[in-house]
C-alpha cells in the first residue's frame, strides 16, 4: 500500500485548522468554478461563502497561507502581469495561490470523511436494477456501429457508479447494523422503535432478492458472451482520453475496467464458483432479522415484567454486602433461601377441639399430608365415574377425511408428475388443490441451496416427489391460472417425479380406490 506523504493532512490536526480547512474550502469551490488561482484579497472576501464567519486578519491569513504552502497544499506563484501602483497593493495582488495535486488530494479525503461519517448506508433493490439495466444496455449496444462508442463509455461509467454504490452503501448499512445490534444504554423505548423498523427495512429487501441478483448474473453472461475486452476498447475509444506527459495512461485505464468487472463479478457470478457475495448479503441480512426479532423479545419481556431475576440477586447482594455481622448473614440466608411450602397448613386434626390451636406444631401429633398434596398441589377427589363416550361416529369422520386428503393428494401428484423437464408456463389452468402443491413444492426449491449447475432440488414433507428447479434460459414469464385467480413469476424449468426413482402408479391406482371405500 503506497504510504500517504506525512504533512498531507497536517492541517486537520493543527492549533489553526479551523481556518485551514476553511481556506483549503475556498479554493475547491474556485476549482468548481474553474478558478485556478485566488490573492488574499479573494480568499478573504469568499470565507464567509464556506462559512467562516469569525473576522480573519492580514496576518493571519498570511500566516494560514504560508503554512499551506509550506505542507505543499498550495502553489504560489507571483503575478507579473499587474500594474502595482503602490508597495502595498504589489504585497496583496503579486502573490497568487493555487491548489497543489497534493492539496486537491487532501481536500477530497477530507470531504469524503465527512461524507462517511454522516452517511448510514442503505441497502437498495433499485441499485440491482439499474446494475441489471446498464449490462442489457452494453449488450445491444456492443451490435451498433463504432458511433456508439461514446455511449457504450458513459454506460460503463454508470455502471461501475452502480456498482460503487452498492458495495459503499452495504458496507455502511452493515457497520450500521452491527453496532445496532451492540447497542447498550440506549431508551428501550426509543431502541425498540428502531429496531422494529429496521427489521421491517431488511424483510422488504429480501423479498425477490434471489430473483434480481440471478437476473444480475445472466446479464453478465450475456455481456460476456459478445466480449468484454471488445467493449472495453470500445469504452476507450469513447473515452476520449487526453494526452499526458510520461507514463501512458491507456495501460492503466484498461486495467482498472478490468478489475471493475472481476469485482462486478464477484459479487453475482464468481469465477471460481464460489457463493457470490449477494448470497452472503441475504445470509446477513437474515441473521440480522433473527437476532433483532430476539433482542426485541427480551426488551418486551422485560417491559411486562416489573422486576427481574437478576434485579433481585442484585439488590439481595447488596444486603448481604451490607450485614454487621456473621449472625444476621446467616439470618439473611435462611429467610431467603430456607422458604419452604406451606401448602399443608389448611390442614386439621380428626378432632381439632382435643388440640388447641396453641399447642406449637413441635409438641402436636403430626397431620397424615395426601402424596398428591406434596407432588401437585391437590387432594384426592372421590367423585362419580364420567360416562364413556362413544367415539365411534369421530372416528370413522376422520378416517373419511384422511381417505379424501388421499385422494386428492394422489390426484394432484398425477397431475404435476413430468416425464421430464418442462416449464412453469406449461401446467396453465390449475385446479387450487392442485396449484396449492405445486406453490409448496417450487417454494421449498426456492429455499434450498443451488448445486454447481445452478439447479435446486426439494422434496415433499413426505419424501415421496422430488423436484428440480433450474433458473429460466429467457426472461419469459409465466402465468398459472386457478379458479381464485392468476399468478406471475418467472419461467422456470421444472422437473416432477418421485422421490428417489419410486414408482408412484400403485399410490396412484389405489388411492382413488381407498377414497370410494
Amino acid at each position: 500500500m503506497r504510504r500517504v506523504p506525512p504533512e498531507m493532512f497536517r492541517f486537520t490536526t493543527a492549533e489553526r485548522s479551523d481556518l485551514y480547512g476553511a481556506v483549503l474550502d475556498v479554493f475547491g469551490v474556485a476549482g468548481e468554478h474553474l478558478e485556478t488561482a485566488l490573492g488574499l484579497d479573494a480568499v478573504r472576501d469568499r470565507l464567509r461563502g464556506v462559512g467562516w464567519m469569525a473576522a480573519a486578519e492580514d496576518g493571519d491569513l498570511h500566516d494560514a497561507l504560508r503554512k499551506l504552502v509550506e505542507w505543499e497544499l498550495l502553489d504560489v506563484v507571483h503575478n507579473h502581469a499587474e500594474n502595482y501602483r503602490t508597495a502595498e497593493e504589489y504585497e496583496r495582488r503579486n502573490l497568487q495561490y493555487s491548489l497543489t495535486r497534493r492539496g486537491e488530494a487532501a481536500l477530497a479525503g477530507v470531504r469524503h470523511a465527512l461524507e462517511v461519517l454522516a452517511s448510514t448506508g442503505a441497502l437498495q433493490t433499485a441499485v440491482l436494477e439499474a446494475i441489471t439495466d446498464r449490462l442489457d444496455e452494453l449488450c445491444l449496444l456492443s451490435r451498433e456501429p463504432a458511433s456508439a462508442d461514446r455511449r457504450i463509455f458513459s454506460t460503463v461509467r454508470e455502471l461501475e457508479g452502480h456498482l460503487d454504490a452498492l458495495v459503499e452503501n452495504t458496507k455502511a448499512f452493515n457497520g450500521e447494523l452491527q453496532r445496532l445490534l451492540r447497542a447498550e444504554g440506549a431508551d428501550p423505548e426509543v431502541f425498540r422503535e428502531v429496531k422494529a423498523a429496521t427489521v421491517a427495512y431488511l424483510q422488504e429487501f429480501l423479498v425477490n432478492l434471489d430473483r434480481r441478483g440471478q437476473a444480475v448474473a445472466a446479464a453478465v453472461a450475456r455481456v460476456e458472451e459478445r466480449g468484454t475486452a471488445v467493449l472495453r476498447e470500445r469504452a476507450l475509444r469513447g473515452a476520449e482520453l487526453p494526452p499526458a506527459a510520461g507514463a501512458d495512461p491507456v495501460a492503466g485505464w484498461l486495467e482498472g475496467r478490468r478489475a471493475r468487472w472481476a469485482g462486478l463479478r464477484a459479487w453475482f457470478l464468481p469465477d471460481d464458483g464460489a457463493r457470490p457475495r449477494i448470497e452472503h448479503l441475504h445470509d446477513v441480512a437474515r441473521r440480522a432479522i433473527v437476532s433483532l426479532l430476539q433482542v426485541l423479545e427480551r426488551i418486551n419481556e422485560s417491559r411486562r415484567r416489573s422486576s427481574s431475576a437478576v434485579q433481585d440477586f442484585r439488590e439481595l447482594a447488596r444486603w448481604f454486602a451490607a450485614a454487621p455481622t456473621e449472625e444476621d448473614l446467616h439470618r439473611l440466608w435462611s429467610g431467603a433461601f430456607g422458604l419452604g411450602s406451606a401448602r399443608h397448613a389448611h390442614l386439621a386434626h380428626a378432632d381439632p377441639e382435643l388440640i388447641p390451636s396453641s399447642r406449637s406444631w413441635s409438641e402436636a401429633p403430626p397431620v397424615e399430608v395426601s402424596a398428591l398434596l406434596r407432588t401437585s398441589g391437590r387432594t384426592e377427589r372421590f367423585t362419580r365415574t364420567a360416562k364413556v363416550r362413544n367415539v365411534a361416529a369421530v372416528r370413522a369422520g376422520r378416517a373419511e377425511r384422511a381417505r379424501a386428503e388421499q385422494a386428492e393428494l394422489a390426484r394432484a401428484w398425477r397431475a404435476l408428475e413430468t416425464d421430464g423437464p418442462v416449464r412453469l408456463s406449461s401446467f396453465g389452468l390449475l385446479e387450487t388443490a392442485v396449484f396449492d402443491r405445486l406453490l409448496d413444492l417450487v417454494g421449498r426449491a426456492l429455499a434450498a441451496r443451488p448445486d454447481a449447475s445452478g439447479s435446486r432440488r426439494a422434496t415433499t414433507g413426505d419424501g415421496r416427489m422430488e423436484i428440480v428447479l433450474a433458473p429460466p434460459p429467457d426472461r419469459r414469464t409465466a402465468v398459472l391460472r386457478t379458479a381464485k385467480g392468476a399468478l406471475t413469476g418467472p419461467d422456470y424449468v421444472v422437473r416432477i417425479t418421485a422421490a428417489g426413482g419410486a414408482d408412484l402408479a400403485p399410490v396412484l391406482r389405489t388411492a382413488p380406490r381407498e377414497a370410494a371405500g
